[in-house]
C-alpha cells in the first residue's frame, strides 16, 4: 500500500490515475492513510493495516474526535509492532465503525521489520479473513 501512494497519488495535475469511481480512490487513500480500511463493506470493520502519516486528527459529527497517532512511521518504519486504543494494549484485526464514532486515540507502534508475532485469533480476527 504505500508504493502505490508514494507513486499513484501525487499532488499535481495528473496526481491521481485513471477514473476516480465516484469517490472511492480517494476514500481509499484516505482511510489507508489512517491504518484501516472497510475491505468488507456491509459490516461494522475496519481491517487494520499500517498507517501512511503520523497523525490525523478527525472530528466527528456528535462531537467528538478520533485521532490516529504512529510518531515514527516513514517508508523505513512501515510495519506494525503494536497497536493501543485509548492508551490500552489492542490485539483485535480491525476497529469498528463504534469505536471511531466514540472517538478517542487509536495509536500505532512502528517498527523497520514485520512482527511475525503479532496474529489474530479467534474474534480478533476480522470478517473478511477466514481459518478456512
Amino acid at each position: 500500500q504505500r508504493e502505490i501512494m508514494n507513486k499513484m497519488y501525487r499532488n499535481n495535475i495528473d496526481g491521481l490515475c485513471g477514473n476516480d469511481d465516484c469517490g472511492q480512490m480517494s476514500a481509499w487513500y484516505i482511510l489507508s492513510s489512517m491504518g484501516f480500511y472497510p475491505v468488507c463493506p456491509g459490516t461494522d470493520q475496519y481491517v487494520l493495516g499500517a498507517p501512511y502519516l503520523p497523525y490525523i486528527k478527525v472530528a466527528l459529527e456528535n462531537g467528538k474526535t478520533f485521532e490516529v497517532k504512529a510518531d515514527k512511521v516513514s517508508d523505513k518504519n512501515r510495519y506494525v509492532k503494536s497497536v493501543k486504543l485509548n492508551g490500552k494494549p489492542y490485539t483485535k484485526g480491525f476497529i469498528t465503525q463504534q469505536d471511531i464514532m466514540d472517538g478517542g486515540t487509536l495509536t500505532f507502534e512502528m517498527t523497520s521489520s514485520p512482527n511475525k508475532k503479532r496474529v489474530f485469533n479467534g474474534t480478533d480476527k476480522p470478517y473478511s479473513l477466514s481459518s478456512n
